[in-house]
């Protein structure tokens, strides 16, 4: 038996080798097939840390009326922390923000002045709010929509956050259906040329095919030469993708961290290598031995 799988396997590889130019092409359009599958991986990453990111920035914020009783705020913000779809309430005094403002524009010595002259205070007491989920914060805004609230509160911000999450959201699943469309076209694309290669190796070898059959041959010797050409196919184009990609991330890695600083893609690809690998090769592995077996079965069938 152990005899029998070498030959095999130096069939195999006998046949890779016969059949180069097209060994070659199949094997490139399986690596693009897997760039692109790989990349849509990756892209799923960036995306989620990057709705995380905006998720962890975005947030409703509630502003008082300058003679709100700090107690009826406070009693505002312990109601909110009850409301399950909160995640955290945050509680600005009109002094703290003003304290903050001050902080944050402490480089703009015109602004410093102009505070400075003013016999009150201007800023606002606010509570920031902070959901669990996007979709979380309209039931928020409509907890805080009542007459009780009203009294007390000036403004409300709600729309633009909520504007920033739908629109990210359908750049994400744009980008996602294109990704998998094209990575649907370049499988397909790469079964094809796989179907073709097989088809070329098993016509080219009709006449020892058929003298096997006259000797009795198991069809599993005659078909197993094929499979092992099609997982080199596999094999090979996931190695190659990775090689590829690995120079690509690392160049890539520091402008992404400048538009998400959470973000570390070229760690993120060397601490997930092994993953990547098997996720890769089981794909490229299924997509070529599926359409080598469509081949060998077609071949057999005339």
């Amino acid at each position: 038996m152990i005899t029998n799988l070498f030959r095999i396997i130096k069939y195999g590889i006998q046949s890779f080798r016969r059949n180069g130019l097209l060994s070659v092409a199949t094997t490139v359009v399986m690596v693009l097939a897997l760039l692109v599958f790989q990349g849509l991986i990756v892209f799923g990453v960036l995306t989620d840390t990057a709705i995380l990111s905006i998720q962890d920035k975005i947030d409703i914020s509630v502003y008082f009326k300058t003679n709100a009783p700090e107690n009826e705020i406070l009693n505002i913000k312990k109601s909110l922390e009850n409301v399950k779809e909160v995640k955290s309430v945050e509680y600005v005094s009109r002094e703290k923000a003003l304290e903050l403002f001050k902080e944050k524009r402490k480089d703009y010595p015109i602004i410093k002045k102009a505070l400075e002259e003013l016999d009150d205070n201007p800023l606002l007491a606010s509570l920031n709010i902070k959901a669990h989920n996007p979709s979380d914060y309209q039931i928020i805004a409509a907890f805080l929509d009542n007459d009780k609230f009203n009294e007390l509160t000036k403004r409300v911000t709600f729309t633009q956050s909520r504007q920033a999450i739908e629109r990210l959201t359908n750049i994400v699943n744009t980008a996602e259906s294109l990704g998998l469309a094209l990575t649907i076209l370049l499988s397909i694309t790469a079964a094809l040329i796989t179907f073709n290669t097989i088809m070329m190796a098993i016509y080219s070898n009709r006449e020892e095919i058929g003298i096997m059959r006259l000797v009795g041959a198991p069809n599993v010797f005659i078909n197993g030469p094929y499979i092992v050409q099609a997982i080199i196919f596999g094999v090979l184009a996931t190695i190659l993708s990775l090689l590829i990609a690995a120079p690509i991330l690392t160049l890539a890695s520091p402008y992404i961290s400048e538009f998400i600083p959470e973000m570390d893609l070229s760690g993120y690809f060397y601490n997930n290598l092994f993953n990547l690998f098997v996720y890769q090769l089981v794909f490229g592995s299924i997509l070529a031995i599926v359409s080598g077996s469509i081949a060998i079965r077609k071949y057999l069938k005339l």
